[in-house]
């Protein structure tokens, strides 16, 4: 398995993909219009795909900081966003090297802190985002809908 940088022409797919692995965890229940911003997120930032014998089994997004942002707060900070894996490649190292391959461009571009939120049930992520070095950051909770409540995670670089 390789991470590397989305091909434009894989974007529909990994929306899809996106789609479908939030959809199997039924993380869209609460708030379905999602589904669309799934899709089409990445145009502010760079969308890293896992790939295995070319086939995309996980991807995940950095966004600098930039004036529509919605957890980065400034220069300083990006946001880790849409960590999603195949529901068929779950429990293989997928999500882990996808985090890892985040902090390292993070890193790269000299971002200090990384920011992200999640739901309450991704039980999974949360640990996945806590052995990488996030930590809660419950001042910066939000609720973008009602009966949804999104969980704040930060990391240092």
């Amino acid at each position: 398995m390789i991470v590397r940088t989305a091909q434009a022409v894989e974007l529909p797919e990994v929306g899809e993909l996106r789609v479908t692995a939030y959809d199997a965890e039924h993380l869209l229940d609460a708030f379905p219009s999602y589904a669309d911003r799934l899709r089409a997120l990445g145009e502010h930032g760079v969308v890293l795909v896992a790939v295995d014998d070319d086939k995309i089994l996980g991807t995940i997004t950095l966004e600098r900081w930039h004036q529509a942002s919605e957890m980065a707060t400034g220069p300083a900070e990006a946001e880790v966003r849409a960590l999603a894996v195949a529901p068929e490649a779950q429990g293989r190292g997928v999500g882990r090297a996808l985090v890892q391959a985040v902090i390292d461009l993070a890193a790269e571009w000299s971002v200090e802190r990384l920011v992200l939120h999640s739901q309450p049930t991704m039980l999974a992520a949360h640990h996945l985002y806590e052995q990488a070095g996030f930590v809660r950051v419950p001042a910066r909770d939000v609720d973008p809908v009602p009966g949804l409540r999104l969980l704040a995670y930060a990391r240092e670089l």
